[in-house]
């Protein structure tokens, strides 16, 4: 297969400027404000998205510069599948977070609840549609018992490579 490329769409600003202690989950940064900067080119794409509460950011982990199969992922002592984490490691370094949308005013988008380093490039915004996203009989694996965890636990750097 080719390899693939994408062209970031703007640049998420947050008050994280270190990987060490950003929230591991949104629904630990809670009122944490920030702002994604979009490029000239793509603001005419914003049309309408005003209409939503909340988006869906997806973006590069651009601080990532390696992966891995196996982890220790931040709410277990057990090594894990990858595929089976939110880990920033995966083979490919993409990012995804819903955040509330507070307002646009031309190029700059103003979002809350966000746990995300400063300077991420910014790849897609998709609306959330709550309808769409519900998902019944959702099973949560090796998380079940420890969703409470993700309100109080920030990052750390096991996963940066030195």
């Amino acid at each position: 297969m080719d390899e693939i490329k994408f062209k970031p769409i703007g640049t998420i600003h947050t008050p994280f400027n270190t990987i060490e202690n950003i929230p591991i989950q949104n629904i630990g940064a809670k009122g944490v404000r920030g702002t994604i900067e979009i490029l000239k080119e793509f603001v005419p794409g914003l049309k309408d998205l005003n209409g939503f509460s909340h988006i869906i950011l997806i973006y590069h982990l651009h601080k990532v510069n390696h992966s891995k199969l196996l982890v220790k992922p931040f709410l277990d002592t057990v090594e894990r599948g990858i595929f089976s984490t939110r880990s920033p490691v995966h083979p490919n370094p993409i990012g995804m977070t819903v955040v509330k949308l507070l307002e646009i005013k031309d190029d700059l988008i103003i979002i809350e609840d966000l746990d995300i380093l400063d300077g991420t490039p910014l790849l897609d915004i998709k609306p959330c549609l709550p309808l769409i996203d519900d998902i019944k009989d959702l099973r949560i694996g090796w998380l079940t018992g420890k969703l409470e965890q993700f309100e109080t636990k920030k990052s750390d750097s096991r996963f940066m490579e030195f």
